[in-house]
């Protein structure tokens, strides 16, 4: 009889990491072990992390994770990530050549500013990897580190170089260089997988200028993976999937037509589109997951700046004390007072893409409180995702049910209320607020035999409160519009 009960995941978030166990007989999640990453600045719109750091604080909270579990009671260990974020490390030593360069880093955005003017290569580019030139993805990254730090440049002439995302880097420090792998919804963010091919395509490779022999293995998202030893246990890693997939999948958005978004640092919505590809070029075309039953793609509207505003309301501005203040104070006025707020802490993202527009408030006057600032900063999210929902829309037949949400912002009742109103659609939150742990957990049981098949996952997902939209407002789509008009003031 099988003795094994539990599945571990390790989730790499932006500012984060988790560890975490499941309980395959509760389906409850317990023995989260969390410890924060550091960012670095180092020149205005530039943001890196030390992935060495990362790697000994994933160690760190792995072993609190574990340290009651028995070994023969765990299937294995899952591994979600900031999908981006890209490391350069030396395949001998393991360790990093610069520090890692963040998803959020715009120190590229000049250079796919240029891509963008050359319609051919914009249109080969999107057609390939359903992604477009941003600084956003990794082969700009990639490109950068080959030709302007030293270090990278000598180890490449020298053949030891190691490119790839948080995944890979992850997995071959677990498995002391045994493994360099990524998985396909990792290598879709890359700007160098093509969708059709479902591979690494050498003509991109070459266009971005990066070593093919750089780039690490890609294999289906439950797929055994290697082995690691914490606190003396050997444990199986299987079940690799990027964030907001993991999201995705731990939201059981598994039909075609489901649509959830995760609202984190920045907020991420994706709607399953089942096999085939369909293309938006104010959206991203990516992979769900591969598995052994075949491959899923979804469609991604990614808002730079979600949970960042809160924390910048908190930690920069101090009309907060805790992300929970936020409801309690916008709650306390009727309206914003005629001020709206553009989410662009980091330019924004879809379906705009201005990546050079700042975040700003308008409408203030010396009337306007604290309360109003407040509230239009959750309004302003609220807007972001109602033009990609309906971007959304406009390209594929979305599940008329729900929009399955999570995230901190999910737990706000104002702005989940409101969210539904304007996006004329109901929002259900999902009961378990790790859902991108979550999905993690439901892949590496997928490749270690804890479940038979994803149609056994999807049977799983229970939602804490769904709200339903209020009648149409006509104050409210006006202001909507408004707030597009000002959107559409940016160069």
């Amino acid at each position: 009889m099988d003795k094994r009960r539990y599945i571990l995941a390790v989730d790499l978030g932006t500012t984060s990491i988790r560890t975490l166990a499941y309980d395959m007989t509760s389906h409850e999640i317990f023995n989260v072990a969390r410890r924060k990453i550091k960012q670095y600045y180092p020149y205005p719109g530039w943001v890196e992390q030390d992935a060495a750091e990362i790697v000994t604080s994933v160690y760190d909270c792995l072993e609190r994770t574990v340290a009651d579990l028995p070994e023969d009671a765990i299937y294995g260990l899952g591994i979600t990530n900031q999908r981006e974020t890209t490391v350069a490390w030396d395949p001998k030593t393991g360790k990093p050549y610069a520090h890692a360069i963040v998803w959020q880093c715009r120190r590229t955005h000049e250079y796919c500013q240029e891509l963008k003017k050359n319609k051919r290569a914009f249109e080969m580019l999107h057609k390939r990897t359903g992604l477009f030139p941003d600084s956003y993805f990794s082969a700009t990254k990639m490109s950068w580190l080959l030709h302007n730090n030293e270090k990278v440049a000598k180890a490449r002439a020298r053949g030891r170089l190691y490119l790839g995302t948080l995944d890979s880097y992850l997995v071959y420090c677990l498995t002391n260089g045994k493994s360099f792998v990524t998985d396909h919804s990792n290598a879709s963010r890359t700007l160098l997988y093509n969708l059709k091919l479902q591979d690494w395509d050498n003509e991109l490779c070459q266009f971005f200028g990066i070593p093919r022999e750089c780039l690490a293995t890609i294999v289906n998202c439950d797929e055994y993976v290697g082995d690691c030893v914490i606190k003396g246990k050997n444990i199986k890693i299987g079940g690799i999937i990027g964030d907001q997939q993991s999201s995705l999948f731990g939201q059981n958005c598994i039909k075609t037509g489901n649509i959830k978004t995760t609202y984190g640092t920045g907020a991420f919505m994706l709607a399953n589109i089942g096999n085939t590809p369909v293309f938006n070029q104010k959206l991203i075309t990516t992979v769900a997951w591969r598995t052994r039953e075949g491959i899923t793609y979804a469609l991604e509207g990614n808002m730079y700046s979600a949970g960042a505003c809160i924390n910048w309301l908190q930690e920069s501005l101090h009309l907060i004390d805790s992300p929970k203040d936020s409801e309690t104070l916008a709650g306390s006025v009727e309206n914003t007072g005629g001020v709206f707020f553009i989410p662009a802490l980091a330019g924004l993202g879809a379906p705009f893409w201005k990546g050079d527009a700042r975040a700003k408030f308008e409408g203030i006057t010396l009337a306007t409180t604290s309360a109003q600032l407040v509230r239009s900063v959750l309004r302003g999210v609220a807007y972001n995702t109602r033009a990609v929902f309906d971007c959304m829309r406009d390209t594929f037949p979305i599940s008329e049910k729900e929009m399955r949400v999570d995230g901190g912002m999910s737990n706000n009742s104002l702005m989940m209320q409101f969210q539904s109103d304007i996006l004329h659609f109901p929002v259900a939150v999902s009961q378990e607020t790790e859902s991108t742990s979550l999905g993690a957990c439901y892949m590496c049981g997928l490749c270690f035999g804890a479940f038979k098949d994803i149609t056994e996952i999807s049977k799983l997902y229970a939602s804490s409160k769904i709200y339903k939209p209020t009648a149409h407002d006509i104050k409210r789509e006006s202001n909507y519009q408004k707030w597009l008009e000002i959107v559409d003031s940016y160069k």
